[in-house]
């Protein structure tokens, strides 16, 4: 399985959560490329089998709306079908931008393999461990 771990991070969390992404799809015998969404293309969606998608919540608990939801919002409806995972920190509120995302991916046709991860503020060692396993999830 090749998998693509797309993420924004302005504080180094999120980067922090798709780098334990990548670590638990390579325990699982994937191939795991961690790329900041600025480096992105909409080309992406046919290079890889598999996605796992990391941003933090923004301002009223929203995607971050510079660069990530509106690379989101290009390459969405070609993920239908396609296996993801999402994941982010957040620094106050109760998650629910990630609740409206998995919504949206949901309503969209994507499959996502498990419950997403999020943590607030800097991820610790059982959030590690969560990103890990959405890592080895995505390779299932």
């Amino acid at each position: 399985m090749k998998i693509a771990i797309v993420y924004y991070s302005s504080t180094g969390n999120t980067e922090q959560m798709a780098d334990a992404v990548a670590e638990g799809v390579k325990s699982a015998g994937g191939e795991a490329d961690v790329i900041s969404v600025s480096d992105a293309s909409a080309a992406i969606v046919n290079d890889y089998d598999a996605f796992a998608f990391g941003c933090p919540a923004m301002g009223a608990e929203v995607l971050e709306e510079g660069e990530f939801d509106p690379f989101f919002t290009e390459i969405e409806a070609s993920l239908f079908g396609k296996k993801a995972g999402l994941f982010g920190s957040y620094g106050w509120g109760d998650g629910e931008w990630m609740r409206n995302w998995e919504d949206r991916c949901r309503e969209d046709g994507i499959a996502l393999v498990s419950d997403s991860v999020i943590c607030m503020e800097a991820p610790d060692d059982a959030a590690l461990e969560e990103c890990r396993a959405l890592g080895r999830a995505l390779c299932a």
